[in-house]
């Protein structure tokens, strides 16, 4: 008798929870009808989604952005080539001091993926962008700083000269730069003389700084601009414009990111209570019903993938979130005021090896020397195209993921 009492209890509360009236049973068909069959059928095809299918999808989709990429290059060639023997007018070639904003673009020949003329995929959007600025002004001064330091010429930056300012280490500078260091190590000093020969050449307000493979979108110079205007940004280090989707998602250890998943789910919740409370007779709202819903909005959006979500704030420049900044990655960098200079001197201060690169040796500056601040931009201004690494080991086939 005192074992088939407990079961007779279980048995009568699960009766009780479980049939179709309770509030139990109709949350649990809503989670299975979303996260079991509407989720999966929308997402599947979604690249930064939980659903997505890799063993399906993958390779196709990286063999797809690999063949555009290799159209938009050889398009890019053929433009560039033009242009340099029909003389085209160097309008860009001279760069006048004190403006406003200065776009750097750091390169090196590649030794894989030349084909792909990341470089000059990226000029050519940029010379499509800076003449958008209206009343016959372009948007910012453009500094190409080509750093290959080894025998062989760097093709795609030399196509660019007859157009845009080239710069390029002197035989001096050449020769004091023939420490053997890590690729690591090279690379930050490559940023460094950059970042230094910029301020030098220009004296800007502001400095944009982008690898070769940062490919700016359509709205590019209307964000910075707009950046530039928030109080915040006189009193940054640093702005990134680009983290890894892949690294987007809520459930990562960026704490502002739980209280905007938070605070997303409780308006969501909210919402979705409103329109139940207006539209069936669903009237009795209670601080559970409050906490499963938003409970669900929370992880619909983490299912369904932060990135998309993040792409609706493209709609205005005023929707561009800031947010303290992410470790990973500098393929495009905001520097407000003379905080180039700044940043160049604590790189020269720090010796960088795999696993701290100059990404991370900023990050770490940022959070530790009192008075500097730093902070990111979502979403992405920046698409990177470069799916060969020029100080990592390739795959044969790269893959989107």
């Amino acid at each position: 008798m005192s074992t088939a009492s407990p079961m007779r209890r279980w048995k009568a509360l699960a009766t009780q929870h479980l049939r179709w009236s309770s509030p139990v049973a109709k949350g649990l068909v809503l989670c299975i009808i979303t996260f079991g069959f509407v989720l999966p059928l929308c997402c599947h095809k979604l690249l930064y989604s939980y659903y997505y299918i890799k063993s399906v999808y993958l390779n196709d989709m990286s063999d797809k952005f690999l063949a555009e990429s290799y159209e938009r290059g050889e398009e890019a060639f053929g433009f560039w080539k033009a242009s340099r023997s029909t003389a085209m007018s160097p309008e860009f070639a001279n760069i006048a001091k004190g403006s406003e904003l200065l776009i750097t673009i750091v390169t090196a020949r590649r030794t894989e993926g030349r084909e792909f003329h990341y470089l000059l995929q990226v000029m050519q959007r940029l010379e499509i962008l800076l003449t958008g600025c209206g009343e016959g002004r372009r948007c910012a001064e453009v500094l190409v700083c080509d750093v290959e330091s080894g025998t062989m010429e760097n093709e795609d930056a030399a196509l660019l000269e007859s157009r845009f300012r080239v710069v390029r280490r002197t035989t001096e500078e050449q020769r004091g730069n023939q420490a053997q260091v890590n690729i690591f190590e090279k690379e930050k000093q490559d940023y460094v003389y950059c970042l230094r020969k910029g301020w030098e050449l220009a004296r800007p307000k502001n400095v944009v700084v982008l690898e070769d493979d940062a490919l700016p979108s359509a709205d590019f110079f209307t964000v910075i601009r707009d950046l530039l205007s928030r109080r915040f940004a006189l009193h940054s280090l640093y702005v990134k414009l680009y983290h890894p989707e892949r690294l987007q998602r809520y459930w990562n250890p960026e704490p502002y990111r739980i209280l905007e998943w938070v605070g997303l789910g409780l308006v969501g919740a909210s919402a979705l209570l409103l329109v139940l409370s207006y539209r069936t007779a669903f009237t009795s709202v209670s601080a559970t019903h409050f906490l499963f819903f938003t409970l669900y909005i929370m992880v619909a959006v983490e299912l369904a993938g932060r990135h998309y979500l993040l792409e609706v704030r493209r709609l205005s420049p005023q929707l561009y979130a800031v947010s303290p900044a992410t470790e990973c990655c500098t393929p495009a960098m905001l520097f407000p005021g003379n905080s180039s200079l700044r940043v160049a001197e604590y790189l020269d201060g720090s010796f960088c090896v795999k696993g701290n690169a100059k990404d991370m040796v900023l990050y770490q500056m940022a959070r530790t020397i009192s008075g500097e601040w730093a902070h990111s931009l979502e979403p992405n201004l920046v698409s990177h195209i470069g799916a060969f690494s020029s100080v990592r080991p390739n795959p044969l086939r790269p893959k989107l993921l």
